[in-house]
């Protein structure tokens, strides 16, 4: 794995997460350790029947987010397990999801994501655990 060290050496690792860049337009704003932003422009693709934003955007965001976050300066880490929990349908035209790893082992992470639009809906609440890949 290319070392991610920051904002620019994570967009360019995970460039390679074909489904949250291309398929669904993420970009990441924001890389630290323990912490990352990403943001997306809705459009029509990203709607369901009713017209409103599809859960799965919500849960996509958030992961793509914990994915940043927990690997910037740390070993390759996966999701092991999530929870999303609905919050408000989003009003505005920009979805933001912002990652903060709360608890940080040897081997597994725990983050808190919390998925917001621009007019500052909190519109889903995301918990994620992660298992760190170690050689050996």
């Amino acid at each position: 794995m290319a070392a991610v060290t920051d904002t620019e050496s994570a967009r360019e690792f995970f460039k390679n997460d074909r489904y949250a860049t291309d398929a669904t337009g993420i970009e990441i704003l924001e890389a630290e350790v323990n912490r990352a932003k990403v943001c997306l422009r809705l459009g029509e693709k990203h709607r369901n029947a009713g017209g409103r934003v599809m859960g799965s955007v919500y849960f996509t965001m958030a992961d793509f987010a914990f994915a940043v976050a927990s690997n910037v300066e740390r070993p390759m880490t996966f999701t092991l397990s999530a929870q999303i929990s609905f919050l408000k349908a989003a009003k505005g035209d920009i979805l933001y999801a912002e990652a903060k790893i709360i608890q940080d082992g040897k081997h597994t992470c725990f983050a808190e994501c919390e998925v917001t639009d621009n007019l500052g809906t909190r519109v889903a609440v995301v918990t994620a655990s992660g298992y760190r890949m170690t050689e050996g």
